[in-house]
């Protein structure tokens, strides 16, 4: 006798992500001492398994800022698990694929900063996409990546769930390729968003005056020309002591991905800053940091302050101007002046000259400005074809218009 089993009622309804309440709770506190920050859950509890795995980030020598950004991608996808009543250590490729359909279609949090006002998607004055309203696929694609290398050190210390639920294509894709044959079309890993290509854009000329004449102080006016000269990244400049600048040959050391230290070069007018601000908060010595608050006791200026002043810039100039912008502008600024590519990618740190190339795309607004200068200025008009003095031939514009 033949049995036949009806195994329809045993898939499980899925879940319906339209809709789906997920609450804003927990958060990423900072905490002196080594990880930095940690994951609090809704009790305010720090969450264990993401602590240990941010001291190994912090013994793999990823930057505070790294980490940080680390614990906000995965408390994302523990405050998901949290709705649909799932533990941590419990999460399958279910739930892993629940949560990019639920982060495609929701409004993102906004934490305690203001709710991002429902404007035209670019900026007038810059021309830069505002920040969207919904989760961007680079924010998705970062966190699945970052869920998927924390399940995956829970593996290797023997806790957590017995699959990763991000992990679904082991190996590389050309690990036992035969040189002999062509390369095949590898589709990109599953639940990877689409990611739009975006050329760097940099700071006009005009445009930087406008931000450069609204800052309000020399210590804001000298990063911020160390910034558009050096190319140096936001927290390589701010980490800078007073050790590491020669005024003499006009170099700053700045600490690389990696630790690496490096001395690059940087623009006259940006020393000259620096001394109007040594004058106030004077000298800092050899291991002390350069750049201190100027509010209250003298601290450590760190990123978010920074970007703070930025920020105040822009709203008056109505701009959405960021610190990585003045890098790109340094970039544009620096093949634009003649500098060869591979000079560029030793200034900018980057380990593939691929990273660097994108800095030599021109952008279409310049593209169009091009067109216009070099093309749209030759007349098509014959030459004495019209009276002197006269623009348009008679003869022509009755043939085009008619006799009106």
């Amino acid at each position: 006798m033949l049995l036949v089993v009806d195994l329809s009622n045993h898939v499980s309804a899925p879940r319906r992500m339209e809709g789906l309440a997920v609450a804003e709770v927990g958060q990423v506190a900072a905490r002196p001492g080594v990880p930095g920050f940690v994951v609090l859950d809704a009790s305010g509890v720090e969450f264990a398994p993401a602590t240990d795995y941010f001291l190994e980030l912090v013994a793999s020598d990823y930057s505070p800022q790294t980490v940080r950004t680390y614990a906000l991608s995965l408390l994302r996808f523990l405050r998901f698990l949290w709705a649909v009543g799932v533990r941590w250590d419990q999460a399958s490729a279910l739930e892993a694929r629940d949560f990019v359909l639920w982060a495609r279609q929701v409004e993102k949090f906004v934490g305690n900063r203001s709710e991002p006002e429902r404007r035209p998607s670019r900026n007038l004055v810059t021309g830069k996409r505002h920040p969207g309203m919904r989760y961007s696929p680079a924010t998705i694609n970062h966190t699945t990546t970052v869920c998927k290398a924390f399940y995956a050190y829970q593996l290797r210390q023997g806790r957590g769930p017995v699959v990763n639920p991000f992990d679904l294509r082991r190996g590389r894709a050309h690990a036992h390729h035969d040189p002999g044959q062509d390369f095949a079309l590898v589709r990109r890993q599953p639940l990877r968003q689409r990611e739009a290509r975006r050329v760097p854009r940099s700071i006009p000329d005009e445009r930087f005056n406008d931000l450069f004449r609204r800052l309000r102080s020399n210590r804001d006016r000298a990063l911020v020309a160390f910034y558009v000269s050096s190319g140096a990244r936001a927290s390589e400049l701010l980490g800078l002591t007073g050790d590491r600048i020669n005024v003499g040959d006009q170099l700053i050391g700045v600490y690389r991905k990696g630790g690496q230290l490096q001395w690059l070069p940087a623009a006259p007018d940006a020393f000259v800053w620096l001394r109007l601000y040594q004058l106030e908060a004077g000298v800092a010595g050899a291991d002390e940091p350069v750049w201190l608050t100027l509010r209250g006791e003298p601290r450590p200026l760190g990123y978010e302050a920074m970007r703070a002043v930025l920020k105040r810039c822009n709203g008056s100039l109505g701009a959405n101007w960021t610190l990585h912008d003045l890098r790109h502008t340094f970039a544009i600024r620096a093949l634009e002046g003649g500098m060869g590519l591979h000079e560029v990618q030793e200034l900018l740190g980057h380990k593939s000259l691929e990273t660097t190339t994108v800095y030599s795309t021109p952008h279409m607004d310049d593209v169009i400005e091009h067109y216009r200068t070099k093309i749209t200025t030759r007349s098509p008009v014959a030459e004495n074809t019209a009276p002197a003095g006269q623009r348009y031939n008679p003869d022509e514009l009755s043939v085009l218009w008619g006799n009106q």
